[in-house]
């Protein structure tokens, strides 16, 4: 019988932090396994040291997509040092990790896998190895080509894009303009509909407190976001807003709406993994592939303690298999 599972290749991450860890927890899970074919890219000797330590009897093989072995299947770069150092940056482990992302979509790009799920990096150190990037999705839309994309995180019901990323907190303020939020508004509706099968409804949060209450508390409502929103719906986007922004999160959880756009980094990573720290997934929009990734980062305080939660990089590898089987099924 042939294997119909999605091929998701699964980046290390920072070989320093957790990403090793929480991968080998992953693939160690049967329920996962059994859904997709994994396939990490990575360094095998340190696979096999931390599957060791975490006392897992993991067998690891070479991947070849005829192949169908019942070890867990790696891309072995074998490029980092031996004496490393875990929990800090430096550039042996920046640029490792920068290299494995590279590896995953060159895969991807001759057919050998279906997705990437990637493990999470340390934006100073692949800065440190050479690769200057504010972070995998900008460093990913490069890899691809991409102009246009964005960054989201969905958990259950909960979706949210965002309109800007590693930003000052007053540099993401001047990034709110009419122009923008329009673009990305209409992005979201387009990208959103091809994911879901249906027309997304999609709210907006306010950036002021209660949405400025009528221009109390700031003109950033009044100029830019009402009017990006009403030009949004004068072209049939379900679209409303703008909303209290402590307090549409919740509601989106609660399937008011189908996603909720963001207008700062912080506003939305704080919301979700306040409402599904854990199980939110990192999803990247407007890429010719599709990317999921956990919703944490490297946690360099525990790195090599054996503790750390692999729940949302399950739920990053479960979801690009299930994106993957819907784009099956869409064609």
């Amino acid at each position: 019988m042939s294997d119909t599972r999605p091929i998701i290749g699964i980046t290390m991450g920072d070989p320093a932090g957790i990403g090793p860890e929480i991968v080998v927890k992953s693939v160690a899970d049967p329920s996962l396994t059994s859904l997709c074919r994994c396939v990490i890219i990575g360094d095998a000797e340190l696979l096999q040291r931390v599957s060791a330590s975490l006392s897992l009897s993991l067998k690891f093989s070479a991947f070849d997509r005829g192949d169908r072995s019942e070890a867990i299947e790696v891309v072995d770069l074998s490029n980092l040092p031996s004496d490393f150092q875990l929990g800090s940056d430096a550039a042996e482990t920046g640029k490792a990790s920068a290299e494995y992302i590279v590896a995953a979509v060159k895969l991807w790009r001759g057919g050998k896998i279906d997705a990437i799920s990637t493990a999470p990096i340390s934006k100073k150190a692949i800065g440190l190895g050479g690769y200057h990037f504010p972070g995998h999705t900008e460093f990913l839309a490069e890899l691809t080509s991409t102009a246009e994309f964005a960054m989201s995180f969905f958990s259950g019901n909960l979706r949210v894009v965002l309109l800007s990323t590693h930003h000052p907190l007053v540099d993401a303020i001047r990034l709110v303009t009419r122009e923008r939020l329009s673009r990305l508004i209409r992005f979201t509706d387009r990208a959103l509909e091809t994911l879901l099968g249906h027309r997304p409804r999609i709210a907006v949060a306010g950036l002021n407190p209660h949405a400025s209450e009528g221009g109390m508390f700031g003109a950033e409502e009044a100029n830019d976001i009402s009017p990006a929103i009403e030009e949004c719906q004068d072209v049939g986007v379900i679209v409303s807003g703008p909303y209290s922004p402590d307090t549409i999160f919740l509601r989106g959880f609660r399937g008011e709406f189908d996603a909720v756009i963001a207008l700062y980094h912080d506003q939305a990573t704080i919301a979700m993994k306040s409402l599904s720290f854990g199980t939110a997934v990192n999803v990247t929009l407007g890429m010719p592939l599709i990317r999921t990734s956990v919703d944490h980062g490297t946690a360099y305080d525990i790195a090599g303690r054996g503790i750390a939660e692999a729940e949302s990089m399950k739920a990053a590898i479960k979801l690009a298999g299930e994106l993957v089987r819907g784009s099956r099924v869409s064609v």
